[in-house]
């Protein structure tokens, strides 16, 4: 027996922690799901794991060690893509038929990605120690979100499995769709951006040097521009070191100050107020919500279960706050309109949508036309968003040429009058 120590949450959503006796992880694991949690990390702090594998030398346990580093190091890692295909085949066998064993069995022989395999073959083992395939899909959370894992729930609990993972598989694809658009949409700006950077440097370090000896040499008085554009240039050449090092030093603190909870927060706030891109985030995170809501409720599960998972799905820290508030509210005795309105976060339009659903029986169906709504409002944004940033790139760049021209030929055009006249 050795003593894990576990976090979970419950049917509330609430993080639970603590540790347990057990003879493994996956004894823990199935102990703390009949008790009604759903463990999220399970970590052995006391007990002895392996002692077999010392009995080999240290040599061997060395040799193994390496060899299962350049395994890792080979293996190819599972995509969406991978996951969106198997939520396709694993749909498409069982509507047909196929018990889920010869299902997963067909797909692993069938899968080019050994990774994918070696998942499907450890699916196989928890289900044939009498597990259930939603247990078993939590051993693999890099893979399967948790709301993937309580569809897969719902639909064993109802008997509706097959349903459940095309239903995913729609999911899947918007996702995949959405973040494909966003970043095609994007890639052009930040080539253009890029590369005026790029020739923002090279001017300053090597053109602009190059035109200063020239400039001193006349001992002439030079327009104002060019004692700016040769002052930055000579700033950059002596201190190009220190901005690198202060650059790099930025990125990085921002990156340790949103990985605290309170930066998280307010960096995920101050996401959907950015210019032209804020407007775009905080729609398509809202479409990602009632979707995920809409297949909640429509695969029947519990609105608290339900809202505690879309939360943990939803990856921003802000709306997640806000739909914690929404379950708090609900748990209460509130309505879901009232819980609504108080986040402040859905449009009039949504709320009535909302209301209209309540009364009528069919939430489920509203939520879906909610995200319908958000992801052609994102999918009108996302084709305009080059169209929008265009016309702003070509005037910056129209400036950054004629002050480059103005500060650089202005002198050399005095110079050339002065010459002309003596």
């Amino acid at each position: 027996m050795a003593v894990f120590a576990y976090k979970g949450r419950n049917s509330r959503g609430d993080l639970m922690q603590g540790t347990l006796d057990g003879d493994d992880s996956s004894a823990v694991a199935d102990h703390l799901m009949n008790t009604g949690i759903t463990p999220l990390e399970i970590k052995e702090v006391r007990g002895a794991k392996a002692k077999a594998k010392v009995k080999a030398g240290d040599e061997d346990t060395g040799s193994t060690y390496e060899s299962n580093w350049i395994k890792r190091l080979n293996e190819k890692p599972i995509t969406q893509k991978d996951l969106i295909l198997f939520s396709r085949q694993m749909h498409t066998l069982l509507k047909a038929g196929v018990p889920i064993m010869r299902a997963l069995t067909g797909l692993q022989e069938s899968t080019q990605n050994q990774t994918v395999a070696a998942m499907i073959q450890d699916l196989r083992e928890s289900l044939d120690k009498g597990r259930e395939l939603s247990v078993a899909l939590r051993y693999h959370p890099k893979v399967f979100s948790m709301f993937y894992i309580s569809m897969v729930q719902v639909g064993e609990m109802t008997g509706t499995l097959d349903e459940i993972f095309i239903r995913l598989y729609d999911y899947l694809e918007f996702e995949r769709d959405m973040r494909q658009r966003i970043k095609a949409a994007t890639r052009y700006p930040i080539f253009v951006i890029t590369a005026m950077a790029i020739a923002i440097v090279i001017v300053n370090l090597f053109v602009l040097p190059v035109f200063a000896k020239v400039f001193k040499g006349f001992n002439a008085e030079l327009p104002v521009l060019t004692k700016m554009l040769m002052g930055f240039s000579a700033f950059m050449v002596d201190y190009w070191a220190p901005m690198l090092v202060a650059l790099v030093a930025a990125v990085v603190c921002f990156r340790l100050y949103i990985n605290t909870s309170g930066g998280r927060l307010q960096w995920d706030k101050y996401k959907f107020k950015l210019p032209l891109a804020g407007d775009i985030m905080f729609k398509s995170t809202l479409a990602r919500f009632a979707r995920s809501m809409a297949l909640s409720f429509r695969s029947g599960m519990p609105v608290l279960q339900g809202l505690s998972v879309v939360g943990m799905v939803v990856d921003n820290v802000f709306l997640r706050g806000h739909i914690e508030g929404m379950r708090d509210g609900i748990e209460r005795g509130e309505s879901i309109l009232r819980t609504a309105a108080a986040t402040r976060v859905f449009s009039p339009v949504v709320l009535q949508m909302i209301a209209v659903g309540e009364e009528t029986g069919d939430l489920d169906g509203l939520m879906f036309e909610v995200a319908t709504m958000y992801e052609r409002e994102v999918k009108y944004e996302v084709e305009n968003l080059s169209a929008r940033i265009e016309p702003i790139l070509i005037v910056f760049l129209a400036i950054l040429v004629l002050i480059l021209a103005l500060g650089v030929f202005l002198p050399m055009w005095d110079l050339g009058r002065a010459a002309m006249g003596k």
